[in-house]
């Protein structure tokens, strides 16, 4: 038979599967336990809530973007009373409305909030919202899976009760792995809810039981191997850079963005109005009036099939365009030649751009 490097590799030791999970922790700083979970990010997403809420939860989900859509339906399903805060995609929820809602119905008890919204460009100020989160008592659960790698994520410090995240974007790792930070309030409230998952896949408590009560010594199943190595290798890299050079340099890839963009001219607009509200994971652009975002994207692709672009999902795909500059595309070279590529595609449309001053701008935004 051949042999290829991805096979016939040594089985993944508990003490090497525990190591992996201590240094996700420390890229977190925190002091909480992790549960890596062997699956894309819903896995760990979805389980988080189908175990810490039921019928007597009432939950304040916070909309900014699809996810927050997908986790009011999750809270639905599990029988929980859910009071939805949507604002406008093109902006960020704040710490106000949050005690504006804390105020109306005291009985919230459960807090779910996307931190960057990936899809829709925008990012929340997590450490205002959390310090009104902790006042109130409630349980706090995040989605940073975009997030982290790109930004500051600080469960502890944040009073974070569940932290998701996964390695796809910013951080540059694999989409089969990804992990969740539990506070002991939050395996308090998985306890005492009959319907939190258990015997599952999806089971949070599963993990407790079988793997962190007893030592992490004996691993519940087998791990998804290729996996957990390619995740160990992404901590690796991050820890060589430096978690604050890496999330620099998604900040600087969002500014040159959004000053290229702008410098480009033919109509083209950041989504998300204000700066301080985009986030750096992503920038989203407004396709000019009378264009097809859908169709700018593909005549870019058509140019270099490699840049780090899409149309938004769904109805925002006549609209909306993001530039995707996380992980190896947070570099001036994805900026430069995305910025160039949309000049090209709407050029081609007959519209005035500047492709030479959104390059200078994007160098000179390079901070």
């Amino acid at each position: 038979m051949s042999t290829h490097p991805f096979l016939g590799l040594a089985p993944l030791s508990a003490t090497h599967f525990a190591s992996i999970e201590d240094r996700v922790a420390r890229l977190l700083r925190t002091a909480q336990d992790v549960v890596i979970m062997q699956g894309e990010a819903l896995l760990p997403l979805e389980g988080a809530i189908r175990a810490a809420a039921g019928p007597g939860t009432t939950a304040l989900n916070v909309v900014t973007g699809p996810y927050g859509q997908t986790f009011g339906d999750w809270l639905r399903d599990c029988g929980a009373t859910v009071i939805d805060l949507a604002v406008p995609f093109h902006t960020a929820v704040t710490a106000g409305q949050i005690r504006e809602a804390f105020g109306e119905h005291p009985e919230i008890d459960f807090v779910s909030l996307v931190h960057a919204e990936a899809a829709t460009g925008n990012t929340n100020p997590v450490a205002e919202i959390g310090e009104a989160v902790r006042a109130h008592g409630a349980l706090f659960y995040l989605d940073a899976v975009a997030s982290i790698g790109a930004e500051p994520v600080l469960p502890d410090a944040w009073g974070v009760d569940l932290c998701v995240i996964g390695a796809q974007k910013a951080m540059g790792g694999p989409a089969g792995v990804s992990a969740v930070s539990v506070s002991e309030r939050a395996w308090t409230r998985m306890a005492a809810n009959p319907r939190a998952p258990r015997r599952s896949y999806l089971s949070l408590l599963d993990w407790k039981e079988r793997w962190i009560d007893g030592g992490r010594t004996a691993l519940p199943h087998a791990p998804a191997q290729l996996e957990m190595l390619a995740l160990e290798a992404c901590v690796e890299r991050i820890e060589a850079a430096g978690l604050d050079t890496v999330t620099a340099r998604h900040a600087a890839a969002a500014a040159a963005t959004r000053a290229g963009a702008l410098a480009l001219g033919g109509g083209l607009v950041p989504y998300v109005h204000e700066a301080s509200e985009a986030a750096p994971v992503a920038t989203t652009l407004r396709a000019p009036s009378g264009t097809v975002a859908a169709e700018l994207v593909a005549h870019a692709l058509a140019v270099d099939p490699a840049l780090p672009l899409a149309a938004g999902g769904g109805a925002l795909a006549k609209e909306m365009i993001r530039v995707n500059h996380y992980g190896s595309d947070a570099t001036r070279g994805a900026v430069r030649a995305s910025l160039a590529a949309l000049g090209t595609a709407l050029a081609e449309r007959g519209l005035t751009v500047d492709v030479r001053g959104a390059l200078s701008a994007a160098d000179d935004a390079w901070r």
